[in-house]
């Protein structure tokens, strides 16, 4: 069985602005539907929130590996054959990615998608595969294993079997794309991709204090776990709700540690807030994976983020760093 509930929930009656309502403007892509809230007055701001939204388009057709025609579908056929040259946009991407992905331990990793397809997420099927399955596609999975030649701009693999996936970095890497076209033209704006990512631009829907945005509970689902106050900053979150099948009564979710191979099962709940999406979006599955060992000594490095964390079997949330643009409040059990 796989299944999907909401990570965030906006309050149930959020104050109105002056103006006595909210613009909406959304679109579906990349397999959720990104929002765009405006102040009711900025009837301006929505020109630009469809230009932007436009542009996710653009990124969709560039990063999805679900259609052949796509930059990342061309660069996974034939980098194991020869060097390929792709857009500036894409290896800015995958340095982001490499930089990540050497700063969490290898607990984000964009060449992961031969052990969700061993584990049947990539089609939705969950299933246990064998140990032996495991072990190959592991032999294919590691960033180091992708070769970036900077002064060419060219992208190779040095392993057969290596694949390109962004999809835990994809739709943050859009909300900042967005956030740089609709921050031309308008001050406040919240920015969301489906349930998992959102990035906050001004002051918000509660006067200086910020976008409101509540996070559920992973165990009472009609309870929130925290409420953040967002200015100027993007946060993401990582649950075990998203995607999951049960066997023999355990429960697998789609978040795989690429570092062995299996589903990782430590952490309930994780929430990342910093700078950007992207950076959010890859963290809150790298702290997932990593746990609150990672998240502690990761915020402690780099001043501005910040990670909320429930552990599987713990009681209460952790707060990890500080972000002087969110403020947090953990809503007792």
């Amino acid at each position: 069985m796989l299944n999907r509930r909401d990570f965030f929930s906006l309050p149930a009656s959020p104050p109105a602005p002056p103006e006595g309502f909210w613009l909406h403007v959304n679109r579906s892509a990349m397999a959720c539907r990104f929002e765009i809230t405006l102040p009711g007055s900025d009837h301006n701001g929505v020109a630009a929130a469809r230009s932007a939204l436009d542009e996710i388009d653009k990124l969709e057709q560039q990063l999805t590996v679900f259609k052949e025609t796509s930059e990342v579908s061309f660069v996974n056929r034939n980098a194991g054959l020869r060097p390929v040259e792709v857009s500036r946009s894409l290896f800015n991407l995958l340095l982001l990615s490499q930089k990540l992905y050497r700063e969490t331990d290898h607990a984000f990793d964009v060449t992961s998608s031969p052990l969700s397809c061993c584990w049947g997420f990539m089609r939705r099927q969950g299933r246990i595969p064998e140990a032996e399955e495991i072990y190959k596609a592991r032999a294919s999975v590691g960033s180091e294993k992708v070769v970036l030649d900077h002064r060419a701009q060219t992208i190779r693999f040095d392993h057969p079997g290596v694949e390109l996936n962004f999809g835990s970095i994809g739709k943050g890497y859009a909300l900042d794309r967005v956030a740089a076209i609709v921050g031309r033209r308008v001050r406040s704006a919240l920015l969301s991709a489906g349930a998992s990512s959102m990035r906050a631009m001004g002051r918000g829907n509660v006067g200086d204090h910020g976008w409101v945005v509540g996070i559920r509970h992973p165990n009472h689902l009609d309870k929130r776990m925290a409420v953040l106050r967002l200015r100027n900053c993007a946060m993401s979150t990582s649950g075990n709700e998203e995607q999951f099948f049960e066997h023999d009564g355990k429960r697998y979710g789609h978040i795989i540690d690429p570092r062995n191979g299996m589903p990782a099962d430590g952490v309930s709940r994780v929430t990342v807030v910093a700078r950007s999406a992207a950076m959010t979006d890859a963290l809150s599955t790298a702290f997932y994976v990593g746990g609150p060992e990672l998240a502690e000594r990761y915020c402690a490095e780099h001043p501005g983020t910040l990670a909320i964390m429930l552990e599987r079997d713990a009681g209460e949330a952790v707060v990890f760093g500080f972000n002087p643009d969110c403020e947090v409040e953990l809503i007792d059990d």
